[in-house]
């Protein structure tokens, strides 16, 4: 018998599913709803905060957990970071309600949107390996905090609604990419029923 050890390739198949489609749609709906509220159509009240913690923040949080099993880096930080931005929006409108400390100043929040906006255009590059529609989704979210973040940081409520309507553009384009990756599965592998107009 050869004392020689024998290689053997073995290979592994991932049968988990796709979680993309549950952090957009995290993500999008709890961002249309925001900015209803931004474009001044009207006050949304505990909805958004509900909607923050679970849909926005704990959904998003799950899927990116799944997408680093996945060995996907980029949805991991993407859906991670957003999921905990959720909360700590949230977060912002609760502790001073609850006397826990004092409110964010105008040019506190403005940095912090701003922020997140320096965050999602560095994103939006990685997103140019993807496909059209998902660079719609980080595009316009990247013009989203920077609008709101001026619109903080001037007091100005028409650069605040002006937000609000690029908010809810960019919550349906998540939306409809999440939608679109759940049809074109569920039809198949390498169907494309819904485009997404991939990068060649």
């Amino acid at each position: 018998m050869s004392s020689e050890k024998m290689e053997t390739m073995v290979t592994t198949r991932d049968l988990t599913g796709n979680p993309a489609p549950l952090g957009l749609m995290g993500f999008g709906m709890t961002t249309v709803l925001l900015n209803l509220q931004n474009a001044g159509l009207f006050t949304l009240g505990s909805i958004i905060l509900a909607m923050g913690i679970f849909y926005g923040g704990i959904a998003q949080l799950i899927a990116g957990s799944m997408e680093w099993k996945k060995g996907n880096t980029f949805a991991t930080t993407a859906f991670c970071s957003y999921g905990l931005f959720w909360l700590s929006l949230v977060a912002l409108i609760m502790i001073p309600s609850m006397g826990l400390g004092e409110k964010t100043s105008p040019t506190a929040m403005a940095a912090y949107l701003a922020m997140w906006g320096l965050f999602t255009a560095v994103m939006f590059i990685g997103t140019l390996r993807f496909n059209r529609a998902m660079q719609v989704v980080f595009a316009t979210l990247a013009i989203l905090f920077f609008l709101l973040a001026l619109g903080e940081l001037t007091g100005n409520s028409a650069i605040t609604q002006i937000a609000g309507w690029v908010g809810i553009l960019c919550g349906f384009s998540a939306i409809y990419t999440a939608l679109a990756q759940v049809v074109n599965e569920t039809y198949g592998k390498g169907s494309m029923i819904v485009p997404l107009w991939p990068v060649k």
